[in-house]
């Protein structure tokens, strides 16, 4: 006597093929939601202001003049800004945003200029446009020399199109 097995196979087949369809179908919208969750987080969080930029706003004391030698450039992370001390020894707090795209830009000593790494823009000590597409100088913040110590008001950023003495903060 010969048994048919055919008829018992295609029940328990279907209830494993169900159940891994099943699955997968589950595991697939599990995944779909995760992404879509994690759209809306990326989202969300490029769309929010940064809060460094509420943190970093205030009177920021940079140190006594001495500290500073003629023709230097200072980095201040912490401000988002350089202090450059020129030659004729006045200050000047520069924005380290480009006005071409808001790219970082660095201070290449070896070459004496701000050069924006994005689109090749260039500045030089004093911020004043060196080579295009800046469209105008590197934005400022007020600088003020008290008792002889250099303080730089990052609350406030002063737009400009170019390079003035008015804007030199001197002892």
């Amino acid at each position: 006597m010969t048994v048919d097995r055919r008829d018992e196979r295609p029940e328990s087949g279907e209830q494993a093929g169900t159940s891994r369809r099943s699955f997968l179908s589950r595991l697939w919208l599990g995944l779909g939601g995760l992404a879509l969750a994690e759209y809306v987080w990326l989202t969300v969080e490029f769309l929010r202001p940064r809060a460094g930029s509420k943190e970093a706003a205030g009177i920021l004391v940079a140190g006594p003049i001495e500290r500073f030698d003629p023709g230097s450039v200072t980095a201040f992370p912490a401000g988002r800004f350089y202090l450059t001390r020129l030659a004729d020894g006045g200050f000047l707090a520069v924005s380290r945003e480009c006005t071409h795209l808001g790219c970082t830009v660095p201070w290449m000593a070896d070459e004496g200029r701000f050069v924006c790494p994005c689109h090749s823009s260039a500045y030089d000590i004093r911020g004043d446009v060196l080579s295009p597409p800046a469209p105008r100088a590197l934005d400022i913040h007020p600088v003020r020399i008290e008792n002889g110590i250099v303080k730089v008001d990052t609350g406030r950023t002063l737009k400009r199109r170019y390079f003035e003495a008015s804007q030199v903060a001197r002892a």
